[in-house]
């Protein structure tokens, strides 16, 4: 029986020369470039074309072990599972460098090809290692898009780092969420600011122009006119070190329909909203401090959590409002007749409520790398998810077709991956994407922005400054 049962393995395992080309053409690069970043769409396989790559230049001695540095749920469950599906990647061992501090040590001194942390736990790694050198010979930067904010603590150390890192691998499926701008970041982990420059100011100065401003705060910047010749400029200068792939070009992709599920609060109910969003709105004009990005954001926060159906109190107390979004999840999820979905929510109170209400299909809450198995298996109806939580990374597609955004979000990255999620390769049916959408409040703003696919801060700033405006003369 034990030869059977090892035939039926291997005979299930992925062969090297199952890879696609545009794959094998990702290979290439990175073996062609010791620094180089790799934009491929969620779904083109950049896990299983970055290891590939690692197992050639480990074989060839080119290196000698590489370090991953993804979401924290990427590094326990994707790249492992990876190396499993694989038949020409099983002989590479993988350390995941997680928990506490002594866990955490303790698989940084085990020998392995591959080390993965998360990239909360960087900072605390490159510390760890004196602050100067890090021991490895390869560094693959799985998500690199999380490193977009020049002045996060994530991005200092690993810049702190970089010039002694002999080889570099960026990977990301949305490279800019905001807009170019995030590029510098990026690009300058890859090459040390050769192709955009040294400083985000001097990349900003060349490249970019005041937009979205109050007095002498700049917000936003946009591309310097004529916009299309500048992204020429900026793709001509990192062009020789990257590839930028989508699914559609590459990969025949399933139907994705897009389903928007309109709710409407009552009379009485819809009256306190706007009554609740004058109240805030005021409230930020009459404040001394010029509208921020933050501001802005706690606002709309306030607003997102009423059009879902309860707000926090100032002491994180909870209160009720209505259950419009509740009840239609309870439709779709009863719609579904049996098949999985998959759920967004964007507060703790949407979570509780949503447990609550869909008792009798067992809800699951994604919190185990276990339970992403339990769901490709079939044997969850319900996933409930934080987008950020589920947003990178994680292969779902096996387990169900139907994604539902109870609380929607400003988030055009974040919104894209998490599709993602269940809209990628290896998906053999239709994906029905659900937006729970309360009528005449924020809800309708965030789906024309993401529906635009504009960029979604600018879509956040210009809603807020509308809402300034209808209430400027009530002050």
């Amino acid at each position: 029986m034990k030869p059977y049962i090892t035939i039926i393995r291997i005979r299930t395992m992925l062969q090297r020369n199952q890879l696609h080309s545009y794959q094998e053409r990702g290979v290439n690069h990175i073996l062609d470039n010791p620094y180089c970043a790799l934009f491929l769409e969620c779904g083109l396989g950049k896990t299983v074309t970055t290891l590939t790559a690692i197992k050639e230049l480990l074989d060839n001695c080119i290196i000698s072990n590489a370090l991953v540095i993804a979401p924290k749920k990427v590094t326990q469950v994707t790249w492992s599972d990876e190396i499993k599906n694989w038949a020409h990647l099983q002989d590479l061992t993988i350390s995941v460098i997680d928990g506490d501090v002594k866990h955490r040590r303790a698989a940084m001194a085990v020998k392995a090809d591959i080390y993965a942390v998360s990239r909360d736990n960087i900072v605390w790694l490159v510390v760890e290692h004196g602050g100067v050198k890090l021991p490895y010979d390869m560094v693959v930067i799985d998500e690199l898009s999380s490193f977009k904010n020049h002045a996060s603590k994530r991005f200092r150390a690993l810049r702190k780092v970089r010039k002694f890192i002999p080889r570099v691998v960026g990977l990301t499926g949305t490279p800019s969420p905001n807009g170019l701008i995030d590029l510098f970041a990026q690009m300058y982990l890859i090459d040390e600011g050769q192709r955009l420059g040294k400083t985000i100011t001097g990349y900003r100065d060349r490249f970019f122009r005041p937009d979205k401003r109050n007095g002498d705060i700049v917000y936003t910047y946009a591309l310097k006119q004529p916009a299309n010749e500048t992204e020429k400029q900026i793709s001509d200068l990192i062009g020789d070190i990257t590839i930028s792939m989508t699914a559609e070009d590459y990969l025949k992709m399933p139907d994705k329909i897009m389903l928007y599920d309109t709710v409407e609060m009552s009379k009485k109910v819809a009256e306190n909203y706007n009554e609740f969003e004058r109240e805030q709105v005021l409230e930020l004009i009459n404040s001394d401090e010029p509208i921020s990005a933050a501001s802005a954001a706690a606002l709309s926060n306030k607003l997102q959590q009423f059009a879902n159906g309860a707000i926090y109190t100032a002491d994180r107390e909870v209160i009720q409002l209505h259950d419009e979004k509740i009840e239609k999840l309870q439709e779709i999820v009863e719609a579904a007749n049996g098949a999985p979905v998959l759920v967004a929510y964007s507060y703790k109170h949407d979570l509780d409520r949503i447990m609550k209400a869909l008792k009798e299909y067992k809800p699951v809450k994604l919190e185990k790398p276990e339970q992403i198995a339990e769901w490709n298996a079939g044997k969850i109806n319900v996933l409930v998810t934080h987008p950020a939580s589920a947003g990178h990374g994680l292969n779902l597609q096996e387990g169900g077709n139907i994604i539902v955004w109870f609380g929607n979000t400003w988030s055009l990255e974040l919104y894209m991956q998490f599709n993602a999620r269940l809209y990628r390769q290896g998906q053999g049916k239709p994906v029905y994407i659900h937006h729970i959408v309360t009528k005449g409040t924020v809800d309708e703003k965030i789906i024309k922005a993401l529906s635009g696919k504009k960029e979604t801060q600018d879509g956040l700033m210009d809603s807020i400054k509308e809402l300034m405006e209808k209430y400027k003369n009530d002050k």
